[in-house]
């Protein structure tokens, strides 16, 4: 009798050992496939980011006006060489516009922010780099705005300023100049049918990278509102002049 009771102690004992060794064993098993897991993760917050995709480190590079006017010739078939863009479809005005926002819209494009199909295969890095846009983004600054003006059909000026002084002017100015130290665009002179097809992106969420709150403002526009606004701002003068 006491052999069978010591046999039955012996087993308990046994199978207790047994399942707290299991318990171990799963529980470092569950932390090495967390780990595992977490490599990827680890790997991709570890990654250097390239110096050329912010913005700051492409402004302050030392920008040649010079070098940016010869690379801009590659750019010149579409935007003119004035960079005055076209009176007419999705081609903006460039000259006089800031640099921050040259630089800012092109990181944008290339990294997907912003939805330009058309546009973004030029922007590839192999194809422009750090230096070659902050110093096209330099020349363009600097260049007179020249060139025709492609301007609405001018029949709701008024409704449009109106919109645009209540909307629009604390963040892109009274004479719709922009902000270059917020790279904030400069939005007077520029060409309508650029101006319409633009707003209606930034309303229905199709440009990718617009500023939230100019979305939630423009959200209950209609089209005429659109067509009033890019309208007054094509006529604007651009700013000094």
């Amino acid at each position: 009798m006491p052999g069978t009771v010591f046999r039955s102690s012996i087993a308990g004992l046994v199978a207790a050992f047994i399942a707290a060794a299991h318990a171990v064993l799963a529980a470092l098993l569950a932390a090495v496939l967390a780990a595992i897991s977490a490599l990827p993760a680890l790997a991709q917050t570890a990654a250097p980011t390239s110096s050329g995709s912010a913005p700051q480190a492409v402004l302050a590079l030392a920008a040649d006006k010079a070098r940016g006017r010869v690379a801009f010739d590659d750019c010149a078939g579409c935007h003119r060489r004035d960079a005055s863009g076209r009176t007419t479809g999705p081609i903006p005005r460039l000259s006089g516009q800031h640099a921050s926002v040259i630089v800012k819209q092109v990181l944008d494009i290339r990294s997907g922010q912003r939805i330009n199909p058309a546009m973004r295969p030029h922007v590839e890095e192999v194809a422009l780099g750090a230096q070659a846009l902050a110093d096209i983004a330099s020349y363009l600054q600097s260049l007179p705005m020249a060139g025709r003006l492609g301007q609405g059909p001018g029949n709701q000026l008024a409704r449009g300023q109106a919109l645009f002084e209540k909307d629009c002017v604390a963040c892109h100015g009274a004479r719709g100049e922009g902000r270059a130290e917020g790279a904030i665009p400069m939005v007077a002179a520029q060409h309508y049918p650029y101006l319409l097809r633009e707003l209606g992106l930034i309303r229905d969420g199709g440009r990718g990278n617009s500023n939230p709150a100019m979305a939630a403002l423009l959200k209950p526009y209609g089209e005429a509102d659109l067509q009033a606004v890019a309208d007054h701002l094509s006529r604007l003068p651009p700013p000094g002049h």
